[in-house]
C-alpha cells in the first residue's frame, strides 16, 4: 500500500466509473452493473454506446468512442460521441489514433480529439484515453497536452483492450505532473486491488475505471 493517507471506502466510490465493456455484454449485464454500481455507492457506470439509452437514476451514465481500437474515422469518433449524448451519456472516453501519437504526428491527434470535442459540444465530459502503456514517456506528455488544447476534461491511461498493458503508476504520475490539475486523470486496465487502487490515487488518478469495483473497494476500510 502506498505510504499516504488512505482513502476511504466512500472516497474511492465516488471517483470510480464502474465499467462493462465486453463484447458479449446483454441487457440484463447493463441492469445487473447498474443495480451494482447503485449499491456500491460509486459514482458512474460506463457502458458500450450500443447499450444506450440506459436508466441509472443517481449515476453518471458514461460510454466510448473510437474504442477500443481508435483507428476509426475521426467523423465516425465524433457521430459517435453526439448520439451518446444525445442517448443520455454525460461523458464519453473516446480513444486516440495510437499510431498518429507513435509517428510523432501530434496535429493528427488533436484535430482528432477536436473533432470529437465538436461534435459533442459542451453538453458532456470528454475523456481522452491515450493508451500510456504503447507510448513513450515523451509522447504521453505530447498527447496530454494536445488533450488539454483541444479541450477535453480528462486524460485516460488505457481502454484496457491494448496488448501492451493497462494503467501504471509511472504513467499516471507523468500524465498528473503534465495536466497540472488543470484536468483530471483517470487510470484503467487492469485495476484489481485496492492495493494497486491507492497507489494510482496517490500517482494523481482523480477517477478510476474498474469492472472489478466490489473487489478493489472490499480493500479500502469504511
Amino acid at each position: 500500500m502506498a505510504s499516504f493517507a488512505s482513502p476511504t471506502r466512500a472516497e474511492v466510490a465516488a471517483m470510480i466509473d464502474h465499467t462493462l465493456l465486453a463484447p458479449g455484454a446483454t441487457p440484463d449485464d447493463v441492469a445487473a452493473l447498474i443495480y451494482e454500481a447503485r449499491e456500491l455507492g460509486v459514482l458512474a457506470v460506463c457502458v458500450s454506446p450500443s447499450m444506450l439509452p440506459v436508466q441509472a437514476p443517481g449515476l453518471v451514465v458514461a460510454t466510448v468512442a473510437g474504442f477500443p481500437s481508435g483507428k476509426h474515422h475521426s467523423l465516425v469518433k465524433g457521430a459517435e460521441a453526439r448520439l451518446a449524448v444525445d442517448q443520455g451519456a454525460a461523458e464519453v472516453d473516446m480513444v486516440i489514433d495510437v499510431g498518429a501519437a507513435l509517428a510523432g504526428d501530434y496535429n493528427a491527434v488533436l484535430a482528432d480529439i477536436v473533432t470529437v470535442r465538436e461534435a459533442m459540444g459542451d453538453r458532456a465530459v470528454l475523456k481522452v484515453i491515450i493508451e500510456a502503456a504503447a507510448l513513450p514517456d515523451a509522447a504521453i506528455v505530447e498527447v496530454c497536452r494536445v488533450a488539454e488544447r483541444a479541450g477535453a476534461n480528462f486524460v485516460k491511461t488505457s481502454t484496457g483492450f491494448h496488448p501492451a498493458g493497462g494503467a501504471s503508476v509511472h504513467a499516471v504520475e507523468l500524465m498528473a505532473a503534465t495536466v497540472g490539475g488543470r484536468l483530471g486523470v483517470k487510470a484503467s486496465g487492469g485495476i484489481r486491488t485496492a492495493e494497486a487502487a491507492a497507489a494510482l490515487i496517490a500517482a494523481g488518478a482523480t477517477r478510476l475505471g474498474l469492472s472489478k469495483s466490489r473487489e478493489v473497494l472490499d480493500g479500502f476500510s469504511a
